[in-house]
């Protein structure tokens, strides 16, 4: 009736009452094996740390001038200007197309693009550890949108991104030399 293997009963335990080997699960119950940005088993080193320290923006938010198209096409169609870096921040999940619709219905309907436009700011900042300068991410797309669109135009920019021909055409750019040869293939079946 009872098992008398304790490896048998085991196997017919809820899972709960099972116990793991302690070389495979922490206290937490997560895999010590995987890691991710929320939970890490070994101490970061001091450039680890040093490379997590938050960075100053490219250039600075009143500094729309320094790309005159941009900013005239921020001021009259900042759908366009949000809809590039969606795709880029996003890497090409979202079409330039998809997020500038996104944002011109938000705008249309509920007036508030910037709080949607505020979250891809957050997702820049943290992608390349930026400052939140001036001020949190949804004060400055609430209060200075254009420029905050502009800004984060700039400094995917100057990050090396061409936004006009969004995700895929820099993929494709940055590979554009870069040739795989075809395996090797030994000759046929010899004795």
């Amino acid at each position: 009736m009872y098992p008398s293997n304790t490896n048998e009963y085991q196997k017919y335990s809820p899972p709960m009452m099972r116990t793991a080997p302690s070389n495979q699960f922490d206290a937490t119950g997560i895999p010590v094996g995987s890691t991710n940005q929320f939970y890490s088993n070994t101490v970061p080193s001091a450039m680890e740390i040093q490379s997590r320290t938050p960075v100053p923006w490219s250039t600075g938010l009143c500094g729309c001038l320094e790309d005159v198209p941009n900013c005239c096409m921020t001021c009259w169609c900042p759908c366009v200007t949000f809809g590039r870096i969606a795709e880029i921040i996003d890497r090409g999940s979202t079409t330039c197309a998809t997020g500038g619709a996104l944002y011109c219905l938000i705008l249309c309907v509920a007036g508030c693009s910037c709080l949607y436009s505020c979250f891809y700011r957050s997702k820049l900042r943290r992608q390349y550890t930026l400052r939140a300068d001036p001020c949190l991410d949804c004060l400055v797309h609430c209060c200075c949108e254009g420029c905050a669109l502009c800004q984060e135009y700039r400094e995917l920019k100057i990050r090396g991104f061409d936004l006009f021909i969004g995700w895929h055409g820099n993929l494709e750019k940055q590979t554009e030399g870069v040739t795989t040869l075809p395996p090797s293939v030994e000759g046929g079946m010899s004795r």
